[in-house]
C-alpha cells in the first residue's frame, strides 16, 4: 500500500511501520512546510513565524521516531520547526496561536489500537487542514516527491517547554474558589494509557481543591489497557464502576490524544455529548447573552431548543473537525460540540479541546447544589435511538428512496439527508470510506423510535452488529 492511501478526509493515519513509515513522514513533512508557508503568507503572517512549524507527538512507541522524520522533511523544505515533545493534540493548536506560527503538525493516532499513527496538519490560527482544505494538495505532492533529487533548505529545530504557558491559559477557565482549596470536588478520570496522563497532572494539579482519582494515567509503554475511544460503551466500564463506588461527582474518560473528552454522572451512567453541551450552554450563555452555539446535526433537538431558551443563536453544522471549526469561526460562536465528544471553544482559538471542556464541567459542577444527573435531566427530553450502522452497496439510492417515501415530511441535505415527519426525526449520513449508512432518529417516546427504526430498515440495508 502506498502512502497515498494513508491520507483520510481529516488526517493522514495508517498502521506502522507499514504502509507508514519514517520515509513517508519525511515526505509529509516536505510537503506540509511548501503548503503551511504559503497560507502564511497568504494569511498575512510575517517575520520569523511565518517561516516556523511547531511540532508535537504523543505517547505512541513510533512517535518518537516518524516526529524526528517529519521534523526532517520540513527543515529539507525550508521550515524552521518548534518541537513542542510529548504533548496533547490541544496543546499544538494553542501553541501555534501563541507563538503566532505558520502551522503545526501533530504525530498521533488518536483512539486508533496501538499499531496506528499518523499526523494531523493544522494552519496558521490553528485552523484545519482536511482533504479539501489543503491535506489534498500536500497529498498530491508526496506522489511525486523523492528525497534523493529534492532540493535540500536546511531549516532551524527548537525545543521548547510551554507548559507553563499552556496551563496559565487553561486556569483562566477553572473556578478560582476550586483552585484555592475552597471548594472541593472528588472526579474520576480514565486518561485511556493516552495523553490525558501527561497534560491533567501538568496542568490540574494546582487545583488544590479537586481530587482526582486515575485510572490509566500511564503512558510510558505506548499500549493500552482499553481502546482509547470513549464513544464506545465497553470502554467506560471502568469509569462506570469507579465513579459510583468512590462517591465522586462525576467521572472522565479522554480518547488518545486528549482532544475528545466524555463524562459518566454520578451514578456512573454515561452522559451524551449532546446532552453534555446543551447543560454548557446554559452556563456559557449567562455570561454570553446573545451568543451563537454550533451543534452536530445529530444531535438531540433538546440542543437548539436550550439554546434559543437562553437567549443565544443556534447554528447546524456538518459532522467533523474541519466543518465544525469552519462554521464556529463564520458564526463567531463561543462554543460548539459533536456527538464524538469534539467541543470546540471561542476561547481557544475556535479548536477542539478535551481540557477546556473539562474544565467547563468543573466549573460548573463548582456550585452546583444537585449531583449532576439532575442537573442533566432537564436537557433530555426526548427518547434517541443512538447511532446505527447499515450496510448498503447503493448509499444514495437508499437516501432517495427514503426521501420518496415520506413527501410530506420536512427534509435538508447539509449532511446526509435530515428528515423531520413531525412524530419523530432524524438523520441519515454516508461513511466516506465504507459502504454504510448511519442512522440517528429521535422522537417523544420509545415506542416510536422503535417502531421507526424497525420501518426504516427494510429501506436503509442490513443493520450492523455492535
Amino acid at each position: 500500500m502506498s502512502l497515498s492511501k494513508c491520507f483520510k478526509a481529516y488526517d493522514v493515519r495508517a498502521v506502522y511501520p507499514e504502509p507508514l513509515n519514517e520515509a513517508g513522514a519525511w515526505k509529509v513533512g516536505y510537503a506540509s512546510a511548501g503548503y503551511l508557508l504559503g497560507e502564511a503568507a497568504q494569511g498575512g503572517i510575517t517575520g520569523a513565524s511565518a517561516r516556523t512549524i511547531v511540532v508535537g507527538h504523543d505517547m505512541r512507541k513510533s512517535s518518537p521516531s516518524l516526529s524526528n522524520a517529519l521534523v526532517r522533511g520540513l527543515c529539507d523544505a525550508g521550515a524552521d520547526v518548534v518541537h513542542v515533545g510529548k504533548v496533547d493534540t490541544p496543546f499544538t493548536y494553542f501553541a501555534v496561536n501563541h507563538l503566532a506560527c505558520a502551522g503545526a503538525i501533530m504525530v498521533t493516532a488518536s483512539h486508533n489500537p496501538a499499531q496506528y499513527n499518523g499526523f494531523k496538519v493544522s494552519k496558521h490560527h490553528a485552523k484545519p487542514v482536511g482533504q479539501d482544505t489543503g491535506l489534498g494538495a500536500i497529498k498530491v505532492v508526496t506522489e511525486t516527491l523523492d528525497p534523493t533529487t529534492a532540493k535540500k533548505h536546511g531549516g532551524s529545530v527548537r525545543v521548547m517547554d510551554l507548559w507553563e504557558a499552556y496551563s496559565a491559559h487553561l486556569m483562566q477557565f477553572v473556578d478560582p474558589a476550586l483552585v484555592r482549596g475552597e471548594k472541593r470536588m472528588k472526579i474520576v478520570v480514565d486518561a485511556s494509557n493516552g495523553m490525558a496522563g501527561t497534560m491533567l497532572p501538568k496542568v490540574f494539579a494546582q487545583v488544590r481543591g479537586l481530587e482526582i482519582e486515575q485510572l490509566n494515567f500511564d503512558n510510558s509503554t505506548g499500549e493500552f489497557l482499553h481502546e482509547p475511544n470513549p464513544l464506545v460503551e465497553a470502554n467506560l466500564k471502568q469509569l462506570q464502576d469507579a465513579v459510583p463506588a468512590s462517591g465522586a461527582a462525576a467521572g472522565f474518560c479522554f480518547d488518545g490524544d486528549a482532544d475528545r473528552c466524555a463524562a459518566v454522572d454520578e451514578r456512573g451512567l454515561t452522559v451524551g455529548c449532546d446532552i453534555l453541551l446543551a447543560w454548557m450552554v446554559q452556563v456559557l450563555l449567562r455570561t454570553k447573552k446573545g451568543a451563537s452555539v454550533v451543534y452536530d446535526l445529530r444531535s438531540s433537538r433538546s440542543v437548539p431548543e436550550i439554546i434559543r431558551e437562553c437567549g443565544g443563536t443556534p447554528v447546524e453544522s456538518r459532522v467533523g473537525h474541519v466543518f465544525m471549526k469552519a462554521k464556529l469561526a463564520e458564526s463567531r460562536s463561543v462554543i460548539g460540540g459533536e456527538l464524538s465528544g469534539h467541543f470546540y471553544f471561542e476561547d481557544m482559538f475556535g479548536a477542539d479541546s478535551g481540557a477546556r471542556a473539562f474544565a467547563a464541567v468543573i466549573t460548573a459542577l463548582t456550585h452546583a447544589t444537585k449531583p449532576l444527573s439532575q442537573l442533566l435531566a432537564p436537557c433530555v427530553r426526548y427518547i434517541q435511538s443512538g447511532e446505527i450502522n447499515f450496510e448498503n452497496e447503493d448509499k444514495l439510492g437508499a437516501l432517495a428512496k427514503l426521501k420518496s417515501s415520506y413527501p410530506n415530511a420536512k427534509t435538508h441535505e447539509l449532511d446526509g439527508l435530515s428528515i423531520d415527519a413531525g412524530e419523530w426525526w432524524a438523520n441519515i449520513r454516508m461513511s466516506n470510506t465504507e459502504p454504510l449508512l448511519r442512522l440517528n432518529l429521535e422522537a417523544r417516546d420509545k415506542a416510536t423510535v422503535d417502531r421507526m427504526v424497525a420501518k426504516l430498515e427494510p429501506i436503509l440495508g442490513h443493520r450492523v452488529a455492535h
